[in-house]
């Protein structure tokens, strides 16, 4: 890695794509509430007044990172940061310029939003190919560190290509899997959630998203690869188009294996689905996996001879393909492997 000195390459980097990096506020209308002097007191507790509400105001409640993508106010960021449908969001551009962000997507898969801004001729950051990194080079985060300290500069190395993580979502309670990120060792803090991750050409390479607690040094970024397929879906159709094929099904490990007393560990288990409304079918009534004749209990192989395993999920390959597109299937049924013909669709 090229050393940090007054020297070196990094401080111009650094000062040629802050100007599009942006701090995002997250506020919504809360009620608040007021001990009136001389009122009631808790009928629970006669030693504390009773809290009356005093109205709604409209109160801070996050913050994030993101950066400018092309010059009529395109914003990147993650998802998790804007991923309340009853807040408002402020970007902050350069030293202290506000304005109201409308979310245009939302990717639910990858981590990553959209954002618009009414501001044109911006500073942009350009974007890189994540689909050729290199352990070992330089990875520079910039963001806005703790939802407070702005334009915040960690330098680091790329230390790892293809890692998967669980990350927790506090809207709504639940658990994403991202797969695919990069590591650095470059310091990401919660605030730096939806900045940049540059590599030394001034490129961003990445979306910061996560660090892992109670660890040194281990910070990751969702590939800019995602990014981008994002935005030329946004540009082209006006929506991100998600592949769909209509199924309901585990990834099979050793374990799982043992455990349904199958031939084979590996593959995607069509599999019926239990949750709080009751269960769900493992294939979808009408979709063209159902028209296909994909059954519950099937093991799907591969896709387009393409492995399906724990390092290459199903979701992994329907990413990598068009929608429209008709793909063959391998499946093992009934101690037979088949070939099925299945057109991929697109998730309403």
């Amino acid at each position: 890695m090229e050393k940090y000195s007054k020297n070196s390459s990094i401080p111009k980097i650094i000062k040629k794509v802050l100007p599009a990096v942006v701090s995002i506020i997250v506020s919504k209308m809360l009620p608040v509430f007021e001990a009136p002097f001389g009122g009631p007191t808790n009928p629970l507790n006669p030693n504390t007044p009773l809290m009356v509400p005093k109205g709604k105001k409209k109160i801070d409640v996050g913050g994030g990172s993101g950066f400018i993508v092309d010059p009529s106010g395109i914003i990147l960021t993650n998802r998790h940061v804007v991923n309340d449908p009853g807040a408002e969001y402020i970007a902050i551009v350069g030293e202290d310029e506000k304005y109201p962000a409308y979310v245009l997507a939302r990717d639910p898969i990858h981590d990553v939003a959209i954002l618009r801004i009414d501001r044109k001729n911006l500073p942009i950051i350009e974007l890189g190919d994540s689909s050729n990194l290199e352990l070992g080079q330089t990875a520079i985060a910039i963001g806005n560190a703790l939802g407070t300290f702005r334009n915040t500069v960690s330098v680091g190395v790329v230390s790892g290509l293809a890692r998967e993580i669980s990350a927790g979502d506090t809207t709504n309670n639940t658990v994403t899997k991202l797969r695919g990120l990069v590591q650095t060792d470059a310091a990401i803090n919660p605030g730096n959630s939806g900045g940049p991750l540059i590599d030394i050409k001034g490129k961003a390479i990445g979306i910061n998203t996560a660090m892992v607690f109670f660890a040194e040094n281990i910070g990751f970024a969702l590939p800019i690869n995602n990014a981008k397929k994002d935005l030329d879906d946004l540009k082209q159709f006006g929506r991100l188009r998600l592949p769909f094929l209509g199924i309901r099904y585990v990834l099979l490990d050793k374990e799982l294996q043992e455990k349904f007393k199958l031939a084979i560990g590996e593959g995607a288990l069509v599999i019926a689905e239990k949750n709080p409304q009751g269960q769900s079918g493992a294939v979808v009534l009408g979709s063209t996996a159902h028209q296909a004749g994909v059954q519950e209990g099937d093991i799907i192989l591969e896709v387009q001879d393409i492995k399906v395993s724990t390092k290459c999920p199903l979701e992994d390959i329907l990413q990598k393909c068009k929608i429209g597109e008709n793909l063959n299937l391998k499946i093992f049924r009934k101690g037979q492997e088949i070939i099925l013909k299945v057109r991929l669709d697109e998730r309403k």
